[in-house]
């Protein structure tokens, strides 16, 4: 093992023992004998078997028969979830003829950031994983189930899944994923094309008419935004089966896969001698290979929050600094959009998770010695599924990339790091992504605060021509306790034409940004939060901000004495919590942890509030 994965590892398995420890003991204290619902009384289990068809209801009388759950985030709207139509008949043929039985548990919500990017929708984008979290955990509550197989792709959705999974960290599941569609328009053309339109050089039906080219068919959109991040965090983490995460939707492959997935489930139960369940899956060392696979390929920045709330799920505590120390060892191996020009299905063609996975378990970057969905150790993923009889096979990956332009060998890398930064100072901690940043650029900005309390009021800002200067522009009230810590994506395209102008222009804010954010440094997830009295809200215009990605430093260059002298800002907020339904959010949003901490409400029990400035609701 490289020396500096192994002393992270360390650190994280030491500062988790205590919480660790007690989810393991609870997950053995779960776990029974013979299948679940036989514990259950004869009116209640009437109750499951009355829905059943005849051969579903017999199989549920026999005590030796494992029942799956089918827990899926369907919907016509996403892309991406649109493929899981058809999943549940297939996962029943396979299931049941592997010697088990299922039922349909329970649907999640699964919201496109891709749809509500900029609207007022995205306010609850953040909240919604909480929401399918809680809904996972009351599909699996009625505890008849002996596996389940959780159906999720995209940005909340799948961390989502996870956590409310985890509570039920005794039974075995598998994530099943559905597949990225085909390439479109590249990726760089698209972000060209909607610089014009915000220059006022296009029309909206030519801009739509190229946004329709890349948003084309279901699957996963093919940048390698947070929703292919939490695909090769999946496998990565021992959840999927070898390679499922790139295959694409409504492939030959894609359905074999699915139907191995599902015969997986029914012989991974605590009713066979292959016990597999996801809380010792989800480990100490599972988690740093997710960690490590993310900084290798530079995943995206919003899987600070994810995985470190999924984690929490599983009694496992790591924070920014793991991910920080973790990239200055790993080096970068893949450039994919927005990291380089190909997209996902690229980096399938140059080899995909099985050349990724054998060149960091070749450079000590990986643990092996952990349990997968598919068997004890990761070095199963060096293999590659094709398609043989109709049947998922699996055989050895390539030892080289078919194109290095995607995937570089670990000798000679793209970079010597991963690209994930921390910056520290008077103003907070913060994130940012420097392996988005094109080749060259400068990762120290120093300019004048502008400052916005809304994306809306930059926009405005921009077609006033009051952004023509250098700047950091400051967005603040933009955290999880103000108003759920919506993505700022849309704010990339005006600041980059301010770059192309000659300007040196940076970006401050507590939102979050999208995975397919680049070329604009940014310092984000600034915590504390404005809203709970971060120095972020003593910002003024005219400050001056400091960003310096190789010292880590996020400075206000105020005196001390001037910032203790200032009022907090006070934010309004109205506009940004009532309308589409935010208003009945309030509840949960109030107890939002930070973004170090995962963003969530669910582990409050574990969290002192923040000392907020200004009152709640």
């Amino acid at each position: 093992m490289h020396s500096e994965v192994e002393r992270v590892t360390r650190r994280i398995i030491e500062r988790s023992r205590k919480n660790r420890e007690q989810y393991l003991q609870r997950l053995e204290e779960a776990r029974g004998q013979g299948t679940y619902r036989r514990q259950l009384p004869c009116s209640n289990l009437a109750h499951d078997l009355a829905a059943c068809a005849p051969e579903c209801r017999r199989a549920l009388m026999d005590d030796t028969v494992p029942n799956i759950a089918i827990i899926s985030a369907y919907n016509d709207l996403v892309s991406a979830h649109q493929p899981y139509r058809d999943y549940p008949a297939i996962i029943r043929e396979a299931v049941t003829a592997a010697g088990g039985t299922c039922q349909f548990a329970g649907g999640v919500p699964a919201m496109c950031d891709g749809v509500t990017q900029g609207e007022p929708g995205m306010d609850l984008s953040l909240i919604s994983r909480d929401v399918i979290a809680m809904a996972t955990v009351i599909a699996l509550s009625h505890n008849v189930f002996d596996g389940a197989l959780l159906l999720g792709v995209c940005d909340k959705i799948l961390p989502g899944l996870l956590m409310g999974a985890l509570q039920f960290g005794h039974l075995a599941m598998l994530l099943v994923p559905a597949g990225p569609m085909t390439p479109g328009l590249p990726n760089r053309e698209k972000a060209h094309v909607r610089e014009l339109f915000a220059e006022g050089r296009i029309t909206r039906e030519e801009l739509l008419a190229y946004e329709v080219r890349s948003y084309h068919s279901p699957g996963t959109c093919t940048f390698y935004g947070t929703a292919n991040s939490n695909q090769l965090m999946a496998e990565m983490l021992g959840l999927h089966l070898p390679g499922a995460s790139f295959v694409n939707a409504g492939t030959p492959l894609r359905e074999a896969l699915t139907r191995a997935a599902a015969a997986r489930a029914a012989t991974i139960t605590h009713l066979g001698d292959a016990y597999t369940p996801i809380g010792r899956v989800v480990s100490e060392k599972a988690v740093v290979n997710a960690m490590v696979g993310l900084l290798a390929t530079g995943g995206s920045t919003n899987e600070t929050l994810h995985l470190v709330a999924i984690a929490r799920a599983a009694g496992i505590r790591i924070d920014w600094d793991d991910f920080a120390d973790l990239s200055d060892a790993v080096p970068l191996l893949v450039r994919i959009y927005p990291n380089g020009p190909g997209d996902i299905n690229a980096f399938q063609q140059a080899g995909g998770m099985a050349l990724l996975v054998r060149e960091l378990l070749a450079g000590g970057f990986l643990h092996p010695d952990v349990e997968t969905v598919a068997g004890p150790g990761l070095e199963r993923y060096t293999t590659a599924p094709h398609l043989e009889g109709g049947q998922a096979v699996w055989r050895p990956g390539p030892d080289q990339a078919e194109d290095p332009e995607v995937i570089a060998p670990r000798q000679t890398p793209f970079a010597p790091s991963g690209g994930i930064k921390v910056l520290s100072g008077n103003m907070g901690r913060a994130i940012m992504k420097v392996s988005a940043l094109e080749q060259g650029a400068a990762t120290l900005v120093e300019a004048p605060a502008m400052v916005f309390h809304s994306q809306h009021a930059l926009e405005e800002a921009f077609h006033a021509g009051r952004l023509d200067r250098d700047l950091v522009a400051v967005v603040r009230f933009q955290g999880p306790q103000a108003n759920g810590m919506p993505e700022l994506h849309k704010l990339i395209t005006y600041l980059s034409i301010v770059m192309d102008h000659g300007h040196t222009v940076g970006l401050v804010t507590d939102g979050r940004l999208s995975g397919a954010s680049g070329k604009v440094p940014f310092a984000i997830h600034l915590t504390p939060e404005a809203f709970c009295g971060g120095m972020l809200a003593k910002v003024r215009d005219g400050d001056l901000i400091r960003m310096d990605a190789a010292a880590g430093v996020l400075e206000l260059k105020v005196s001390n004495e001037e910032l203790v002298a200032r009022e907090y800002a006070t934010p309004e907020l109205t506009s940004e919590r009532y309308g589409y339904g935010r208003q009945i959010f309030a509840p949960l949003r109030k107890d939002l942890l930070g973004a170090e901490e995962g963003g969530s409400s669910i582990f409050t029990y574990v969290h002192e509030s923040c000392n907020v400035v200004f009152p709640h609701d």
